[in-house]
């Protein structure tokens, strides 16, 4: 439950940068932690949908995608 929390935490602070219109490499470093929040919800739950873990993949992949963007 402490995982769930935390990830609706950083979706706060996230929103509220994104309202305060923070730089992208601030938002960058915010989503990069909600990932990392994300996979240790998804490995403590023990039945974990399937969508789940390609949800969280798939999140990882953009943020990749979007990290090379930014230090191009």
């Amino acid at each position: 439950m402490d995982e769930a929390r935390r990830v609706l935490a950083r979706l706060e602070r996230i929103e509220s940068l994104d309202r305060d219109r923070a730089l992208p490499a601030d938002l960058l470093a915010e989503l990069r932690a909600l990932l990392a929040e994300a996979e240790a919800w998804v490995r403590a739950e023990r039945t974990v949908p399937d969508e789940a873990t390609q949800a969280v993949d798939r999140c990882r992949e953009l943020l990749e995608e979007s990290g090379r963007t930014l230090l191009a």
